[in-house]
């Protein structure tokens, strides 16, 4: 039986009982000489009671759990000390509006509890992030370290699928740069395994490559890279399973994913895009500074040369097709910035 039968069933006889207890001070020569004006309210509070229980029972609390399910850690301690902060300044206020000539002395307390609770709770929920980081300060562990009790000071950063066959997480991680435990839930695991079993060649061995990083990442770094047996119940997708757990843990999470990038970030959880980082550190290069660069590759023009910075940027050499082979100096003429990313301008010293 389910729990909306259940509400209904205990508000049928619950009201109705109430319905029968109002009618008793009736005069007993009314009941007698029209015995059924006294089941009419009975009745109808009986049914009152079958269509109004679930509303004001099982459904709140069902709408309640799923929220408090769904919500951080972060934002459900921030909640409770609203919540509670508020009692307190309700109660001290109740002495006062208490002496209050009737019906303001009766009324007042009840409505000033209900008003103190609901501001603490909104202000302190509005203001979550400002008190984390507060109390990170201060040296308590709540958020997503409390998500990991064997982590000593550090938080977590979910790792998707996308960074870990991209593989330069393993690098940057060894840096020390990262100063977090990284978190692979066992979603993204099992997705990294299919991808290892595809049929396609170049997917599966960008999921065998993955799975060989990650098993590397585990075996250097044995206290700081950790499967989390986390799942997201009724959420097939893994993107939005990830964004729900950085929300339910207060975590960032890494990614190469644009989509997910924004979906996340839509959110209100925080990423970590390796991408952005790589353009953050490219070296910048001004028009008129000289360095040394090996022309690779002939150009598009006829005496063009192509050469590759150690990130990856290309470099056009005007008349450096006669150097093809050859390290050179070269001076920068001009840096151009495209959404498919930069490319340096340059001539032989």
């Amino acid at each position: 039986m389910s729990s909306d039968r259940i509400a209904r069933l205990a508000g049928l006889v619950a009201f109705g009982v109430l319905g029968f207890y109002l009618e008793l001070p009736k005069p007993v020569a009314d009941l007698l000489a029209q015995p059924w004006d006294g089941f009419v309210l009975p009745i109808a509070m009986a049914l009152f009671g079958a269509v109004a229980t679930p509303y004001i029972s099982t459904r709140p609390a069902g709408q309640l759990r799923r929220f408090l399910g769904e919500a951080s850690l972060a934002i459900a301690l921030s909640g409770l000390l609203g919540l509670v902060l508020g009692l307190v300044v309700a109660a001290l206020l109740a002495i006062p509006l208490g002496k209050l000539p009737f019906p303001f002395g009766a009324l007042l307390p009840s409505v000033g509890a209900l008003l103190c609770a609901w501001l603490g709770t909104t202000f302190f929920v509005a203001r979550q992030r400002e008190i984390v980081a507060l109390a990170r300060t201060r040296g308590l562990r709540i958020g997503a370290a409390a998500a990991n009790p064997g982590a000593a000071s550090s938080t977590g950063v979910l790792l998707d699928t996308s960074v870990i066959i991209d593989g330069r997480i393993a690098d940057i991680f060894a840096t020390g740069f990262v100063g977090a435990q990284l978190w692979v839930p066992g979603f993204v695991l099992i997705e990294l395994q299919r991808v290892a079993d595809s049929a396609d060649t170049l997917r599966r061995g960008r999921g065998r490559r993955g799975l060989e990083i990650l098993g590397r990442m585990q075996k250097d770094f044995p206290d700081t890279v950790k499967i989390l047996d986390e799942d997201v119940p009724g959420v097939r997708e893994v993107d939005e399973k990830l964004v729900r757990l950085g929300r339910k843990l207060g975590c960032p999470v890494m990614t190469n994913d644009f989509n997910l990038n924004r979906v996340a970030g839509l959110q209100g959880v925080v990423v970590l895009n390796i991408n952005e980082l790589a353009s953050a550190v490219r070296a910048v290069l001004m028009p008129g500074e000289t360095f040394q660069l090996l022309v690779s590759a002939e150009g598009k023009e006829l005496s063009q040369g192509v050469g590759y910075l150690e990130d990856g940027t290309m470099v056009v050499v005007d008349d450096g097709r006669r150097h093809l082979g050859n390290k050179v100096a070269v001076v920068v003429t001009k840096v151009l910035q495209t959404a498919a990313g930069r490319m340096v301008f340059t001539r032989p010293e």
